[in-house]
C-alpha cells in the first residue's frame, strides 16, 4: 500500500506539516510505503481551464512540478491533504493542487472521462486558529462533497483547532488520534 501526504501550507515545519507527517508516520509503522509533497517546495501553477488534459492522451499541458505529483498519484492507494484554514477555507496552495487534479480524474460533472482513475482513500486534515471545531463545518462538508464527486473515498476529516494557543505537537490527545487515522488507512 502507498500513502501520499500533501502539505498545503507555506510553513514547512508548521502545524499542517506536523499533522500530515504524524498520520504518514503511523501508516508507515503499519507497513505502508509513504511519500510526502510540501507545496511550499514546489512550483505548481494554476489550472488554465484549457481542457487539453481531457482531449487525447497528452495529460496536463502545464509543465511544472505537478507532473511529479501526477506520476506519484498513479500508484497511490491513499492520500492525505492537509491545509491550514485561511479565510474560512483551504489555503491557496491546496486549492491550486485540487484544481490541477482535474487532469487526472473523471469528475461526475464532466463530459470527459479517464478510466485509469480508481477511487483512492482520502483524509482531509485542516488546522485552524479558531478553537471552535464547528466554525467552518459547512466548508469542510462542501470540500468532502467535492472530493466525493471527484471519485475519492473520503474516509475522515480531521480538524485541529486552537492553533493560536500553541503548536499541534503539544496537544497530547492529538498524537493518538492521528496515529489511529494513519493506521486505519492501512488496516481497511
Amino acid at each position: 500500500m502507498k500513502v501520499i501526504g500533501f502539505i498545503g501550507s507555506s510553513r514547512k515545519e508548521g502545524n499542517t506539516a506536523w499533522i500530515v507527517n504524524k498520520i504518514l508516520e503511523s501508516a508507515k509503522e503499519r507497513g505502508a510505503q509513504t511519500q510526502s509533497f510540501n507545496f511550499s517546495d514546489l512550483d505548481i501553477k494554476p489550472c488554465q481551464g484549457c481542457l487539453c488534459c481531457h482531449k487525447g492522451d497528452q495529460g496536463c499541458v502545464i509543465k511544472d512540478d505537478m507532473q511529479k505529483i501526477y506520476d506519484a498519484l498513479l500508484s497511490a492507494d491513499a492520500l492525505i491533504l492537509g491545509s491550514p484554514v485561511y479565510m474560512g477555507q483551504m489555503s491557496a496552495q491546496a486549492k491550486i493542487f485540487t484544481d490541477r487534479l482535474f487532469a487526472q480524474i473523471k469528475p461526475k460533472f464532466s463530459p470527459y472521462f479517464k478510466e485509469k482513475n480508481a477511487a483512492k482513500k482520502l483524509i482531509l486534515a485542516f488546522s485552524q486558529g479558531n478553537p471552535d471545531a464547528e466554525m467552518f463545518q459547512t466548508y469542510f462538508d462542501y470540500t468532502k462533497h467535492i472530493f466525493q464527486v471527484l471519485e475519492f473515498d473520503v474516509k475522515d476529516i480531521v480538524v485541529v483547532t486552537g492553533m493560536r494557543n500553541g503548536p499541534a505537537y503539544e496537544k497530547e490527545e492529538l498524537h493518538a488520534i492521528l496515529k489511529n487515522i494513519g493506521a486505519s488507512l492501512v488496516l481497511e
